[in-house]
């Protein structure tokens, strides 16, 4: 089957991807991307292409994550790092002003809006890209932009790597996230290792990543080489062994507030918010005003906050969310409901984090099928009783 063959696309031998680093380094980029830390893929600042996690891959489960050995020679054979790309781009904590005392009065001077370094982030999945756009919405979509996200997107760099196969907790494949990358992304990364061949087909999708794919080595990619790597994302998807009907959750949900399956998840839950530091798109944050103990100097900052925590929900009088069944029914119904309400998409991106990360396993394609489950027999059970 023919395929389109895109004019600014190039493969690039494997040998030479330090070159690639180089031509973005050259522009001014630090360059963000995987590495193997504490028995895990985390992203850190890459030096050259000897920082990839060449020749490793996770084995993700509910409640479970591992690194083993492929045996082979490729840099991206892992599936998604131990966190998202969320912390470089809304970060764990900011100061958003402080406040000193000087000549009588009080002077204050504003972080909020500090410029930002110019950072490349390399092996971004398609999954991420979606939650990246998905942040986009949040912070800058509407009236009131959040001043530090704009400053630090404003000056990114998204270099995407298409997946060549699914962890096992994905499920992007049925939430149309992935496993190729589509749009948002300056350069995309194919990486093709078979007949004894090891190379890249790169992709621009911006005018920066046009320029550098001129200005890199490697050859003109053509039709066989889309087809190659179309081969390799559609394994896969393939391969991807969860799926999750999106269509279908925002009505099942708000249909089935009041079950009892909320409990049953609440008698295995933490309520420790592992998953909603790992989610890619999740933003409720805290504010905390500190001061010294001379009263000389105060600092406004905001912090990462979790709707599992009591105190996300306190108003006057206790928690809204008092109990650990309601405040997961609250982080699931927003995610895959409510969530549509307010910015027109899911909140989830399938990229399965929250599954792996749960250290009870906790699966929210599994609670959500179950939910379905008991939906369909209550609803069965009603027609049969009229």
């Amino acid at each position: 089957m023919a395929v389109a063959v895109k004019a600014e696309s190039a493969v690039l031998a494997a040998e030479d991807f330090d070159a690639l680093l180089d031509s973005i380094r050259a522009r001014g980029y630090t360059i963000i991307g995987p590495r193997v830390q504490n028995d895990a893929i985390h992203y850190g600042e890459l030096r050259s292409a000897s920082d990839l996690p060449q020749g490793w891959t996770d084995r993700q489960e509910p409640g479970q994550y591992r690194l083993s050995p492929t045996g082979d020679s490729r840099f991206f054979a892992y599936t998604s790092g131990a966190e998202s790309w969320k912390p470089f781009l809304f970060p764990p904590r900011s100061t958003l002003f402080r406040a000193r005392r000087a000549d009588g009065g009080v002077e204050l001077e504003d972080t909020a809006g500090e410029p930002a370094e110019k950072v490349a982030f390399l092996g971004v999945r398609a999954c991420d890209l979606a939650a990246i756009a998905i942040q986009d919405r949040v912070f800058m979509g509407g009236p009131f932009v959040d001043p530090i996200y704009a400053a630090r997107r404003s000056r990114v760099l998204l270099i995407a790597v298409n997946c060549h196969r699914p962890g096992g907790t994905c499920f992007c494949g049925s939430m149309g996230t992935g496993p190729q990358a589509v749009s948002g992304y300056d350069l995309a990364l194919t990486e093709i290792a078979d007949d004894g061949r090891h190379e890249f087909l790169v992709e621009a999708g911006s005018e920066t990543g046009e320029r550098i794919v001129e200005a890199m080595p490697g050859h003109p990619a053509g039709e066989e080489d889309f087809l190659r790597a179309r081969e390799v994302t559609e394994l896969a998807a393939g391969a991807m062994g969860r799926t999750l009907d999106s269509g279908k959750t925002r009505e099942l949900l708000f249909r089935n507030l009041n079950s009892p399956r909320w409990q049953e998840i609440a008698e295995r839950c933490l309520a420790c918010g592992n998953c909603t530091m790992v989610c890619p798109t999740c933003f409720c944050s805290a504010v905390e005003d500190t001061t010294d103990l001379a009263g000389e100097t105060a600092e406004r900052t905001r912090r990462w906050d979790s709707c599992f925590t009591a105190s996300h929900s306190y108003i006057h009088g206790g928690s809204v969310h008092a109990t650990t069944g309601s405040r997961y029914r609250q982080w699931m119904t927003h995610k895959f409901a409510s969530w549509w309400d307010q910015f027109g998409s899911s909140g989830c991106v399938g990229c399965g984090r929250c599954i792996t990360w749960c250290p009870v396993g906790i699966d929210i394609t599994a609670e959500i099928a179950a939910i379905e489950m008991e939906d369909s027999r209550d609803s069965a059970n009603a027609t049969a009783s009229t």
